[in-house]
């Protein structure tokens, strides 16, 4: 799972921190979203971001990855609630026209796109990454408009989790 961060200096944009969060293939699944979720916490605690943005869930061919790839996306999104962050979804054509500035941009397009925008040195690694300080920069690019405010104002707050049950 790719992450990123975007740091908006007046119209100019940088990259933050950035990479890829990774976990054994071979532990059982449970544990794996439970790594995930405490490297996304981590992640929140070191980095103290406004808000995330996330790719919007879209449906794969094949079952098995897109069922993998929700469970992960979930423990991520989660994190972000009981941080208390606004979370912000994007079409992978919205990200394609807000970066590249074409919404039918092929992958290296957008990541050629992420580097000068960020001024890189180079396309950043593994396409995870690369696609995560993509949908970084489209926020970026959105945050304060008309929409996103809206958007902000509809979503209601995730109230905070009862506690366990004592006794059983």
């Amino acid at each position: 799972m790719g992450y990123g961060v975007v740091v908006q200096e007046g119209h100019r944009m940088r990259a933050g921190q950035y990479g890829t969060l990774t976990t054994e293939s071979r532990r059982p699944l449970e544990q794996r979203l439970a790594e995930i979720f405490g490297k996304v916490q981590e992640v929140l605690r070191k980095t103290r971001p406004q808000a995330a943005a996330m790719e919007e869930l879209f449906f794969s061919r094949n079952a098995k990855t897109a069922i993998a790839v929700g469970q992960a996306r979930g423990v991520a999104l989660l994190a972000c609630g009981l941080a208390g962050l606004p979370v912000y979804e994007y079409r992978p054509m919205e990200v394609k026209q807000a970066v590249a500035g074409y919404g039918g941009a092929d992958k290296p397009q957008v990541q050629k796109m992420v580097k000068l925008l960020l001024g890189l040195a180079e396309v950043p690694r593994p396409d995870d990454t690369a696609d995560a300080l993509a949908i970084a920069i489209t926020h970026a690019q959105c945050a304060g408009t008309r929409l996103s405010e809206m958007v902000r104002r509809l979503s209601k707050p995730i109230p905070p989790l009862p506690s366990p049950l004592k006794g059983g």
